[in-house]
């Protein structure tokens, strides 16, 4: 509440690719960097390309204990879809708890992504996930690339691809 005496207050809530360029064009016109904010809205539009054509489902996990995944109204979730990855976790929940589910919610995909953020999933909860079900894939992954907008979006765009390639290559050995 008392922000606004001192500085203007700018709310984003950005959850798709196309409030990623909206919200960006608001922040850079609030500091008067509107050509430059509208090339290097550019610069990622042209890095990230048009979307792909869905070629693999992964789930992707935001959280351990509980076992919780991004769902379909997120950020995440866009990227995904971006990059030719269909999340299978639906409803509507942003970010649903499959704890109470059997197995963790793992069922719901035999891929996963694990990120390194908001949790920090890292080697030994990829190792410890593979032994507890073998039957399902896991790759860790930078979690800046699936949920930082911005600038951030000009650095990602090789790792996206290789996560989608691999994502597409387990889907098609499943």
């Amino acid at each position: 509440d008392r922000c606004p005496a001192h500085c203007e207050v700018i709310v984003t809530d950005v959850r798709t690719l196309d409030s990623v360029w909206t919200a960006m064009h608001q922040l850079g016109a609030s500091q008067d960097k509107g050509p430059e904010t509208s090339q290097m809205v550019a610069q990622i539009q042209e890095l990230w390309g048009e979307p792909k054509h869905l070629t693999g489902t992964a789930g992707y996990a935001v959280w351990s204990k509980p076992w919780m995944a991004a769902g379909t109204d997120t950020f995440i979730h866009h990227v995904m879809q971006h990059w030719g990855i269909d999340n299978p976790v639906k409803g509507p929940s942003r970010y649903p708890s499959l704890a109470e589910e059997a197995l963790h919610g793992v069922p719901h995909s035999p891929l996963w992504l694990l990120p390194s953020e908001p949790f920090p999933f890292q080697q030994k909860h990829l190792t410890a996930l593979q032994e507890d079900h073998p039957m399902a894939a896991f790759r860790l992954v930078d979690g800046e690339a699936f949920s930082w907008y911005g600038s951030r979006m000009l650095h990602v765009a090789t790792h996206l691809q290789e996560v989608a390639e691999w994502v597409a290559k387990g889907s098609s050995a499943s």
